[in-house]
């Protein structure tokens, strides 16, 4: 694509990115403590872009200024009488004010506590729920938001005890020359809390140590070169976004462009814009979902060619979530005339209890997939009465450095390569624990091994993951994985992925029995009823057995807030009444 075809946004007059190249020699995050990272890392010209809902550069935030912001936010916290080991809660809105807030209470060697924002949850109430039991856990000395959020914040700061101050008052306190402590490698450089539990939240502790290595498997792993540049919509109270779209590019100086998540929510090939516009823009990551939606949005009278130019595009992430080989052909086949190249897929694995990445492909090998035997995932055997079913289970990639993973059976011994088991991993930047939590740690800490809680198999050296142990659908004693169940569901015409939740519920006599909620777009009552008896069908197909069908209205379907579907909660509201399916005509 010429660039007189690009798109002409431009940024303000006299505003320019940070940008690729620098005359500072790259290192890949060989830092003792994430404050020696960002130190080497202001010492260059690159640093953060921040952009508005168009895709237009509003902020460009060189890690000099970066620096020199968080080095005075780390001195009012000091003056306020914060110690080494305090807690400070940070709504982790993507900007330079939780940029600097959080890189400041890591030079103050005080832990921070990312908290999400309201856009992923069901309304008021759930998100002060949400935010408030995290920090009934996490113990915040206080908590620091936009003050646009200040509705929602207090009520949840008040329930905890907790101070609650606008980051805008914060930062007009001021920065005195006091010292700051000494911090060590194996020190708590911050809790991560997971995005699934809400009643039992569960904050990683990271130390400096194992983050920096995980960051420096970033860098190798991904073979970042002089031109690479980042683009990202995740957002920074998830780990993914967090750890490996802001600390990342920091530790690896990498220049970073952002678009808000509820910006790509609304606009999402705003995303793909930036990557085509934004020169060296090569590394970017999304869920599955993320893909997905893209490819949707492209209509027949696109012209992509002319929009979109994805030729630079070397590194294009999938994690957190199962990965759809059938979404990220249908996004290959959408954007094939922009260039894309299905080689830059990169699938990968990982977890917050391991700090980010277990596992990832090797650049340019792209996506891999098996097709496994229904048998071999369900441990039952063949049903010769009905053809031979398969479900295609995506290649993961290999251990990142310093990372080492294992499956092991039902005993704890390690299985041979294609055996399904649980999947473990040891390494330098496994969690330290966590926090406030011995017995969950111990229950997933095993002399160093972290239990993950995914289970998967291994093949000459690649990690395949199947699916969450947790969220097994065991019949007859025959196992049948949700989201089988959820795809199947999905090929019917009218559905998308996040429409459908399946999970086990218990019958009076304590069989489980496949229980499905699918969220209906349809009015008729005649309409609803067909609709009902196709999906019963379709369900009946894979598991052999009828099941709970439930429709629901649409947007109903919990997530966490990174976005995934959540079956747990659904589940749980589903019992409680709180989700209600519509009545179907007798």
């Amino acid at each position: 694509m010429t660039d007189a075809a690009r798109p002409s946004h431009k940024a303000e007059v006299g505003l320019k990115p940070a940008p690729n190249r620098d005359v500072l020699p790259r290192r890949h995050a060989d830092f003792a403590t994430f404050g020696d990272a960002l130190d080497y890392a202001a010492s260059g010209a690159r640093g953060l872009n921040f952009h508005d809902p168009r895709g237009v550069l509003t902020r460009a935030y060189p890690f000099a200024e970066l620096r020199l912001d968080a080095l005075a936010v780390a001195r009012r916290l000091i003056a306020r009488g914060f110690a080494k080991g305090d807690r400070v809660a940070l709504i982790a809105e993507t900007g330079p004010d939780f940029a600097a807030l959080f890189c400041g209470a890591v030079y103050a060697g005080v832990w921070p506590v990312p908290l999400p924002l309201p856009t992923s949850f069901g309304g008021k109430d759930s998100y002060i729920d949400q935010i408030a039991t995290q920090m009934a856990s996490a113990e915040p000395r206080l908590l620091l938001y936009p003050a646009e959020l200040a509705g929602l914040i207090h009520p949840a700061a008040e329930r905890q005890g907790c101070e609650g101050e606008a980051w805008e008052a914060f930062t007009r306190d001021e920065a005195p020359g006091v010292a700051l402590p000494a911090i060590a490698a194996d020190d708590i450089c911050f809790l991560q809390y997971s995005s699934g539990s809400t009643r039992f939240p569960h904050g990683v502790a990271v130390t400096h140590r194992g983050l920096l290595n995980n960051l420096a498997a970033h860098g190798h792993g991904m073979e970042l070169g002089a031109d690479d540049r980042c683009i990202s919509w995740l957002p920074w109270y998830h780990d993914m976004g967090l750890v490996g779209c802001m600390l990342s590019v920091i530790a690896n100086q990498v220049s970073a462009d952002y678009l808000k998540t509820e910006d790509f929510a609304r606009r999402p090939l705003a995303w793909l814009d930036m990557i085509s516009r934004n020169e060296g823009a090569s590394i970017s990551y999304s869920p599955t979902f993320g893909y997905d939606i893209c490819a949707r949005r492209i209509s027949s009278q696109t012209n992509v060619a002319e929009r979109f130019d994805l030729a630079r595009w070397r590194i294009a992430g999938n994690g957190a979530d199962m990965i759809r080989p059938d979404v990220m052909q249908n996004f290959v086949d959408a954007f094939a005339d922009a260039d894309f190249n299905a080689s830059a897929f990169m699938p990968s694995y990982g977890l917050a209890e391991a700090t980010l990445a277990v596992t990832l492909m090797p650049p340019g090998e792209g996506i891999r997939v098996e097709l496994v035997a229904e048998e071999r995932l369900s441990g039952a055997p063949r049903d010769l009465s009905r053809p031979a079913r398969y479900r295609a289970i995506v290649n993961c990639g290999k251990p990142v450095r310093g990372m080492t993973v294992v499956v092991r059976g039902e005993h704890g011994a390690p299985v041979a390569d294609h055996h399904i088991g649980k999947v473990w991993c040891r390494g330098s930047s496994v969690m330290h624990s966590y926090y406030r939590d011995p017995e969950a740690t111990a229950a997933c800490m095993v002399d160093g091994w972290l239990d993950t809680g995914d289970m998967g198999y291994m093949a000459n050296g690649y990690l395949f993951i199947v699916g969450r142990a947790k969220d097994m659908i065991i019949i007859n004693g025959k196992n049948h994985w949700p989201q089988d169940i959820e795809w199947a569901v999905e090929q019917l015409p009218g559905f998308h992925q996040g429409d459908i939740a399946a999970f086990a519920l218990e019958t009076e006599n304590g069989e489980e029995i496949p229980a499905v909620l699918v969220h209906c777009r349809v009015t008729n009552p005649d309409e609803r009823k067909r609709l009902h008896e196709e999906i019963r069908d379709k369900v009946r197909s894979i598991t052999g057995m009828n099941c709970v069908i439930e429709l629901v209205p649409p947007r109903t379907l919990p997530r966490t807030s990174s976005g995934k579907l959540s079956r747990a909660k659904a589940k749980k509201l589903y019992l409680s009444g709180e989700i209600e399916p519509y009545q179907l005509a007798a």
